[in-house]
C-alpha cells in the first residue's frame, strides 16, 4: 500500500519553538528541517509535508480570520493528502479545533490539532510524543480508509473529539480534557483507536468549507452580585445577535425579575439566547429546579451538554450562514460535527 501524505501544518505556539543554548532565548523551529531535526519521523509509513504561517503567532492572538487561513490551507491540500496535522498553541486551540470542525462540512479524513507545554527543543518536552503520535494517527488507514474522519484534539496519551474540549491546566502536561465525551483513542505501548466512539465515516459527499464567521457573539458568566445594569449593557451591545449565557450547574439562573425580565425582551427582539453550564463537565437540563424552569418557558435555546468553546464557534457559523431565526433553535439543539449529545 502507498505510503499515507501527512501535511503538517505551523500556526504558531510553544510546540514550534526551540531554545537557543547560547542566549537561552526561544526562537521558531525550522519545519524545512522537521526530518533532520526529528530523526524518529522516519520510522513512521509516511510522507510528510510542512506548511507554515508566513508570520506564526501566539494563539492568545487567534481569531477567525485564522481559522479561514486554516480551513483554506486544508480545502487546498485536500485532494493530495490522506490527513492534517495542525500544531497550534494550547491556550486557544479548543476554540480553533471546534470551529475547523463546523467549517470542515462532509469531512472525510483526519485534521488532528496538538501542541505542547514545553518547547520542542527543551529537554523535558512533550513536544515531540504529542507531534509523533499525531501524525501517527493521521496517517492511520484501514482498508485504503482514514480511520479518523473528524477533527481530533491529540494531547498527553489521548486523542479527543475535538468539539467536546476545554484546556483545563496551564501548568501539566495533561493540559485537556473531554468531560462529557469519552477518547476516541489512547497512546500507550499500542495506539487503541475506540471506533464506537466515531464519527460515522463519510463516503459520498464532497467536502464543502465555510468561510462566514459572523462574530457579532458574545459570553456572560453569571455571578452572585451581577447587577441590571450589567446585564443590560452586555444585551445592548450594538449588533449583538447571540448570547451565550454560562449559568450555574444544570442551566440555573437567579429568578429575580430584572434577570428574567431582560432576557425574555431580548430574546422577544430577536438576540439568540443559549444556556450553557458553567461547569466543566455536566449537562444543562432546563426544568430540572425551578431557577430554570422561567428560562425553559422563555424558550431559551438549551445549549445541553456543549462546550463553550464549541458553542461560541457554533454560533459564528450558524449566524455566518444564515440560519432562519426560525429553525435557529431546533438547529443549535441539534448536534452537527458530535458536538453535544
Amino acid at each position: 500500500m502507498d505510503k499515507s501524505n501527512i501535511l503538517l501544518i505551523y500556526t504558531g505556539g510553544t510546540i514550534g519553538m526551540v531554545k537557543d543554548y547560547g542566549s537561552g532565548s526561544l526562537k521558531a523551529f525550522n519545519f524545512d528541517k522537521l526530518l533532520k531535526n526529528i530523526p524518529e519521523l522516519n520510522q513512521l509509513d509516511c510522507h510528510i509535508d510542512t506548511v507554515s504561517f508566513d508570520r506564526p503567532i501566539d494563539s492568545s492572538n487567534m481569531n477567525p480570520s485564522h481559522w479561514i487561513m486554516i480551513a483554506s490551507i486544508i480545502e487546498e491540500y485536500y485532494d493530495s493528502h490522506d490527513g492534517f496535522v495542525v500544531l497550534h498553541g494550547s491556550d486557544t486551540m479548543s476554540y480553533t479545533a471546534s470551529a475547523l470542525s463546523y467549517m470542515l462540512e462532509n469531512l472525510g479524513k483526519p485534521v488532528i490539532f496538538t501542541g505542547s507545554q514545553l518547547p520542542i527543543g527543551d529537554l523535558r518536552t512533550d513536544a515531540k510524543e504529542n507531534l509523533i503520535t499525531s501524525i501517527q494517527i493521521a496517517a492511520l488507514r484501514q482498508n485504503g480508509k482514514p480511520v479518523i474522519q473528524e477533527v481530533g484534539l491529540y494531547f498527553e496519551y489521548r486523542l479527543y473529539r475535538a468539539n467536546r474540549t476545554t484546556k483545563i491546566n496551564a501548568e501539566h502536561f495533561e493540559a485537556f480534557q473531554s468531560l462529557n465525551y469519552p477518547s476516541l483513542a489512547e497512546s500507550g505501548v499500542h495506539l487503541k483507536v475506540y471506533k464506537e466512539y466515531l464519527l460515522p465515516a463519510n463516503r459520498r459527499k464532497k467536502l464543502v468549507v465555510h468561510k462566514n464567521l459572523d462574530t457579532n457573539v458574545a459570553i456572560l458568566k453569571l455571578f452572585p452580585g451581577l447587577n441590571a445594569s450589567v446585564l443590560e449593557s452586555v444585551l445592548n451591545i450594538p449588533d449583538l445577535k447571540a448570547l451565550i449565557l454560562e449559568t450555574y450547574g444544570a442551566g440555573n439562573a437567579p429568578t429575580e425579575g430584572w434577570l428574567l425580565d431582560q432576557l425574555k425582551n431580548s430574546s422577544k427582539n430577536g438576540l439568540h439566547i443559549i444556556n450553557v453550564t458553567q461547569c466543566s463537565g455536566g449537562s444543562v437540563i432546563m426544568g430540572q429546579y425551578e431557577t430554570s424552569e422561567a428560562l425553559k418557558k422563555m424558550q431559551i435555546i438549551n445549549g445541553k451538554d456543549i462546550t463553550t468553546e464549541a458553542a461560541i464557534t457554533k454560533l459564528m457559523y450558524m449566524l455566518g450562514n444564515g440560519v432562519s431565526p426560525k429553525l435557529f433553535k431546533s438547529i443549535f439543539e441539534t448536534s452537527l460535527r458530535g458536538e453535544m449529545q
